[in-house]
């Protein structure tokens, strides 16, 4: 587990950390008109591809990026967004490895092209930012499969192409994002996991309070990085800063902007149950579990999990003993569908069923559902300790 921690951190440091680069990369616009990255008219004409990628409308999107690859065969921007779309299609189920081989191949296209751009002008910043923004994705995919030699190399990687000096006060919101993040992740790792203060100490001081500063500034001005910083905005407000109702907020923008993303969907529909909005969060989870019977791109067992519990958490408010059992069952499918067994709505969805199969008088039911719950959870997990009271409680 501390292996574990400390290369995830290195490869998130490796990417978040990319907070010279970026800086180096805002650009005078007198002496630097020629950045494809902040050319305004480019980001004119594909706007509708890029909604189209974000929305999971991917082969409008793709058919836009191959045609940016023609128009700009040898820069990295068009195979660095065609790769963003392969993410997209593994981000609902980050356990899911049929898009791995491509999104890695065209990284990999990012890193060639960029290479020769950097090898042709070592002081062009924009090749060093495709270099260490396709590394640290590559990273970050490598370290999700626990890949961890591989992870390291990508971490290195990115990290070697971060040595450029700072660039203007002013940036350009394009280029902020790895800055924002950098500011806010080299303060709460440290604050997180202390055995990584050591490697932290070799980069400059963060500051959470700027970043989230900055990342608010990009999510409301960048072109490319707008919904990449809303997606950081709405996971630190619903978490690390403990400010739900704006988390709520952004995913409430970002599921009617782009309304066929499942993972803004799920997004959506959590955030409505953590802010007590049950009805609402159960009927956007009902229309999460008829798209995916109706196979919906992006929509799958992992997003049925959490949609299936937030409807039985519904139910079971409401006194509705039997739809809520119904639903309970439901999370423990898709559950194991999806192989999550130790989640913590699988756990609870057992948990609910246990109690209610004892109100029923059912106790070997009951029973057999509680040690359910302490074969999966981790002994020092709350469920854990909840069944083992409850059986002891109730003589189960």
């Amino acid at each position: 587990m501390r292996i574990k921690l400390v290369l995830t951190g290195l490869i998130w440091l490796s990417f978040f950390g990319n907070s010279e680069a970026q800086q180096a990369l805002a650009i005078d616009k007198v002496e630097n008109p020629g950045y494809l990255l902040l050319d305004k008219s480019l980001q004119f004409r594909i706007t509708e591809s890029v909604n189209s990628l974000y929305n999971f409308d991917f082969e409008s999107a793709e058919r836009g990026f191959r045609v940016l690859q023609y128009q700009y065969p040898e820069h990295p921007l068009p195979y660095f967004l065609m790769a963003l779309s392969q993410w997209w299609k593994i981000a609902p189920d980050i356990e899911n490895k049929r898009f791995d081989d491509a999104f890695i191949r065209q990284m990999d296209m990012v890193i060639q092209k960029a290479d020769k751009m950097y090898d042709q002008d070592p002081t062009n910043k924009e090749a060093a930012f495709f270099l260490a923004g396709a590394y640290g994705f590559q990273g970050r995919l490598y370290s999700e499969r626990k890949s961890w030699t591989r992870a390291t190399f990508a971490g290195k990687n990115a990290l070697k192409y971060l040595n450029l000096s700072r660039g203007e006060d002013e940036l350009n919101p394009e280029l902020m994002l790895g800055d924002a993040l950098f500011n806010y992740f080299s303060v709460w790792i440290p604050e997180n996991y202390p055995m990584l203060k050591p490697i932290v100490a070799f980069f400059p001081k963060g500051n959470k309070e700027l970043g989230l500063k900055q990342l608010e500034d990009v999510a409301q001005n960048a072109f490319y990085a707008r919904v990449e910083a809303q997606y950081f905005l709405f996971r630190l407000y619903a978490s690390d800063e403990k400010q739900p109702y704006k988390a709520l907020a952004i995913t409430d923008y970002l599921h009617q902007k782009f309304p066929n993303n499942p993972y803004f969907h799920r997004s959506f529909a959590r955030h409505l149950y953590a802010v007590g909005r049950m009805a609402e969060a159960k009927d956007e989870s009902l229309e999460i579990l008829k798209r995916i019977d109706e196979k919906w791109s992006g929509y799958e067992s992992n997003s049925g999990r959490y949609a299936a519990f937030y409807i039985a958490q519904f139910f079971e408010k409401t006194n509705n003993g039997l739809e809520a059992k119904k639903y309970y069952l439901k999370t423990l499918s898709y559950g194991e569908e999806s192989e999550s067994q130790e989640s913590g709505y699988y756990l609870y969805s057992l948990i609910a069923l246990g109690k209610q199969a004892n109100l029923e008088k059912n106790k070997p039911q009951a029973k057999a559902y509680f040690n359910q719950v302490k074969k999966y959870a981790k002994r020092k997990h709350p469920a854990h300790k909840e069944a083992r009271d409850y059986i002891k409680k109730n003589k189960l």
